[in-house]
């Protein structure tokens, strides 16, 4: 196909192209035309139409108007039905039903939140007016009915109900119980053991049924604002309560005046009886008010600690300064056990002190008894001291005329025995101020006190003119304190050579005692004493029959004072008395057998020789064991 052909082609398609174009332009002018005429048509309509639509609309938004002023109407007049029903049971007070009267306090309250959230209601201020005022005589009413219920239910706990609560080896009737007397204790481990097994119930103080009463009223006197009168009634009731309680109990307040007068066994009565009472008091009495206090202000925490902490301060002090009484008091040995006794009570409660008074408004009481405990330790170590230094200066003028064992050893041993019957509780207290081995603290306490002890021996065996009975003297006292220490705990603390030590110097007092004693008469018995130029053996060659004669005579004068003395005397151990009875006479009678059966017959063949030869060696065997057996001269004449 040629250019030309291509060309003229090309020209008819333009051509019809064209011819479309104006046929689509003529199509869409004629449409325009009819849209802008149906458009005139609408905007008309839309005029007519405005009045009506404003006219439906005033409609609808005062049928809603309405709608909303018969459902506030309904709410206002359902609030004055509740308020009117809430008030006749507020009139009627809370006596008849607390659970409806307490409700009713609700629906007051919620009354006040409702027409305080509407106030376009023109009765709005009028409502809240006599609302408030309907609120506080209500809360009012149950200020009284919390005192009121309260009071007729808190009443003092019988010491027998207390008694109850104890375990059975702390109850007055058990034997155990009596703390008073330091020697009734026999053992502090299995003491302590006991009670830390034993089981405290505390009594029952308000019936539970009544608790969530108080509970409720409680709550809502918070919510009311009156916290203030809550704890005024509340602590005013209960602390006379407790109070009441303990002085039924026997509890009273001491000061140190009071207690620097009374007499010692008094005062260790009172003693006892607080130790009591301390147990007691913390484990049942406060634990019970502590319990209460919590159930009746249970959500209300610092109420429920300010209420029990008031409650409880005044019967806490009265405890305490007795306690503090006795420890600032003067210090004498006798009061050392009741110390520690009173140490023991304080370190056995201190748990449960803590706990209960464990809150911040209960710290002052918590500070005072741990105060307490820390003074008490001071006082029973400064009294070791004492005593130690009491013993070493004893100028007792008392003289045991018959050599026994002096009134001082037997109180001193007897006093170490039972600060061993206390071994946990000086542990513990020589811990709080020292951390070394508290078990090595006591064995030099208690070595102090045995060398005060025979310190102070010592110079009392001086009082004596006879040099023989201070020898006994010193050998009864020492092998006294051998004896006890071998057969107490004393001896695991000092130790088998100490035993060893002093069963040594007990035998070097009984070798002076014989050497003083009867050193002279035993010369009587030796020819080497007459002076004599030796001899054969022989009666005749030895000594002359007048020598004979006046050795016997001085034997029987020597021995018969000896007797007469030494059976006054006294030995009080069996054993130790045995003892040396034979070692007497295993010196003097071979010594007596040979001088007759060499000289008797001298005396024999002569005039009169029962004049000489009183004794047989039987005689004086016999006679010698009447020797320390303590016989009075009236006895011996007998």
């Amino acid at each position: 196909m040629g250019v030309p052909q291509a060309m003229e082609i090309l020209t008819q398609r333009a051509a019809l192209v064209r011819e479309s174009l104006q046929k689509s332009q003529n199509v869409t002018e004629n449409m325009v035309s009819i849209l802008g005429s149906f458009d005139y048509r609408l905007s008309a309509l839309e005029t007519a139409m405005r009045p009506t639509q404003i006219r439906t609309h005033s409609i609808r938004r005062a049928h809603e108007n309405i709608d909303k002023t018969l459902k506030a109407a309904e709410s206002m007049l359902a609030q004055f039905d509740l308020t009117r029903k809430a008030e006749a049971k507020i009139l009627r007070g809370p006596h008849e039903d607390l659970e409806m009267y307490l409700e009713a306090i609700d629906q007051l309250r919620s009354t006040n939140r409702y027409f305080t959230g509407n106030k376009n209601f023109k009765c709005n201020e009028a409502i809240l007016i006599h609302t408030s005022n309907l609120l506080v005589k209500a809360i009012s009413k149950l200020e009284d009915e919390f005192r009121q219920l309260l009071t007729n239910y808190s009443k003092p706990v019988e010491p027998d109900r207390l008694f109850d609560c104890l375990p059975n080896n702390l109850r007055p009737s058990s034997a155990s119980s009596h703390h008073g007397d330091s020697g009734s204790k026999n053992n502090s481990d299995n003491h302590n053991k006991s009670l830390e097994a034993a089981v405290f119930i505390p009594p029952t103080l308000i019936p539970p049924r009544v608790l969530p009463l108080l509970h409720d009223l409680a709550q809502q006197m918070i919510q009311a604002g009156h916290q203030q009168q809550l704890f005024r009634i509340y602590r005013d009731t209960r602390a006379s309560v407790l109070e009441q309680s303990l002085r039924k109990l026997g509890v009273e307040r001491l000061t140190k005046d009071d207690v620097q007068k009374m007499q010692w066994e008094a005062l260790e009565a009172k003693i006892g009886n607080w130790i009591h009472y301390m147990r007691i008091a913390v484990k049942l009495l406060f634990a019970g008010e502590r319990k209460i206090c919590d159930q009746i202000f249970d959500g209300a925490d610092s109420l429920q600690d300010q209420c029990f902490a008031d409650v409880t301060s005044n019967s806490v002090s009265v405890l305490l300064s007795f306690g503090e009484a006795i420890a600032r008091s003067k210090r004498s040995p006798e009061k050392l056990f009741v110390l520690l006794d009173m140490y023991e009570i304080m370190r056995e409660l201190q748990s449960e002190i803590e706990t209960l008074f464990g809150s911040k408004a209960c710290i002052e009481m918590r500070d005072s008894a741990l105060s307490l405990t820390t003074r008490l330790a001071e006082t029973a170590q400064e009294t070791f001291v004492d005593f130690e230094e009491a013993v070493e200066k004893d100028a007792t003028k008392t003289a045991v005329l018959d050599g026994t064992v002096h009134p001082l050893t037997s109180y001193v041993i007897n006093y170490v025995k039972f600060l061993f019957d206390y071994q946990s509780t000086l542990k513990q207290l020589f811990q709080d101020f020292d951390a070394s081995d508290p078990d090595a603290q006591i064995a030099v306490v208690t070595t102090r006190i045995m060398q005060a002890l025979q310190t102070n021996l010592d110079g009392k065996s001086k009082q004596y003119r006879d040099p023989a009975l201070t020898q006994l003297f010193l050998m009864n006292n020492i092998h006294y304190i051998v004896r006890s220490v071998r057969r107490s705990e004393a001896k695991d603390l000092l130790g088998d050579d100490w035993v060893q030590i002093h069963r040594r110097v007990v035998q070097q007092h009984a070798n002076q005692y014989k050497r003083i004693s009867w050193a002279k008469i035993l010369q009587c018995l030796t020819v080497q004493a007459s002076g004599s130029g030796g001899g054969s053996g022989d009666a005749s060659s030895g000594l002359s029959r007048a020598m004979v004669k006046d050795r016997f005579k001085t034997f029987n004068i020597q021995f018969e004072e000896l007797h007469q003395r030494q059976s006054q005397w006294t030995v009080p151990d069996s054993e130790l008395r045995e003892s040396l009875r034979l070692a007497v006479a295993e010196v003097l009678l071979p010594a007596y057998r040979s001088f007759i059966k060499r000289f008797g017959p001298m005396i024999e063949n002569g005039k009169n020789p029962q004049k000489y030869i009183r004794y047989s060696p039987e005689d004086l065997e016999r006679m010698l064991n009447e020797f320390f057996e303590g016989k009075t001269f009236s006895e011996q004449k007998r």
